[in-house]
């Protein structure tokens, strides 16, 4: 898929860490009996079609297997990668992609991620020349998000584009007890992105930055070097991502439901 400007294409990378404290062999884990990571791959290729080019950079070779048993194209990347950000710039690299392609990173932990979702975020981002970086925020639908570090939020400003991101409620309604915050007033952040090739370098040259180190939230050293993050608002929050054991039945339980099991 090329972007309305032709010297720009589109490329789209699903980082999968073998590695995880909570989930060990996660992007491996089977949802109704495919992995998730096979998973995550089929709902982005169905929502961008045959001529987008879609690669998992992953750790490990286990899951370089399991993809090649499948077609499904991956590179193994440094080891000692210490976010999706920094893998995808290997692969942007190795890859040779003109510093002004875009590229959408896509979370391995995101196997419900609605393919409409994905289709409106890349209009939203090749209609937009002068994208430098993109993301996708919903409405807070639950007061329980407001509170929970889990659900991260946004702040945008006058243009649009991200001014704060953080695990803590805001903005903080200062004259207003907390619970009657209005949820109206609050985005919840989805976690996928999009770069112009030469942010990826930028941003990973430089240093975790006092913020991001506070929250653990990477997406801050952009907006710590002054990188717009230009933002998309959908109507709906997609369904969570697989964090937990807990999440992996839950997301089992809608596949089968909707008829999804393996195939």
């Amino acid at each position: 898929m090329t972007s309305p400007n032709s010297a720009s294409r589109l490329h789209v990378v699903i980082p999968a860490r073998y590695g995880s404290t909570r989930l060990p062999a996660k992007p491996l884990i089977e949802l109704a009996g495919v992995p998730m990571i096979v998973r995550v791959y089929r709902r982005v290729r169905e929502a961008l079609g045959a001529d987008t080019q879609i690669i998992v950079a992953t750790d490990d070779s286990r899951i370089a297997t399991v993809l090649a048993d499948r077609g499904i194209p991956s590179l193994i990347t440094d080891v000692q990668h210490q976010s999706g950000t920094d893998r995808t710039a290997e692969v942007a690299r190795r890859l040779g992609w003109h510093p002004n392609d875009i590229v959408i990173n896509v979370q391995g932990d995101e196997p419900l991620i609605p393919p409409a979702l994905l289709k409106e975020f890349v209009n939203f981002c090749a209609n937009d020349p002068a994208l430098r970086m993109g993301t996708i925020a919903s409405h807070v639908t639950e007061r329980a998000h407001l509170h929970d570090p889990n659900v991260v939020k946004v702040v945008l400003n006058a243009r649009g584009d991200a001014a704060l991101f953080s695990r803590s409620a805001v903005p903080h309604f200062r004259d207003l007890a907390p619970d009657q915050w209005p949820l109206s007033g609050f985005l919840r952040h989805i976690g996928i992105y999009a770069y112009r090739r030469d942010v990826i370098d930028t941003l990973t040259r430089e240093p975790v930055c006092v913020l991001e180190q506070s929250e653990k939230l990477e997406q801050l050293r952009a907006i710590w070097l002054g990188i717009p993050i230009r933002v998309m608002t959908w109507a709906e929050a997609p369904p969570h991502g697989v964090d937990t054991w807990d999440d992996v039945q839950r997301v089992t339980d809608h596949l089968l439901a909707n008829s999804e099991g393996s195939s």
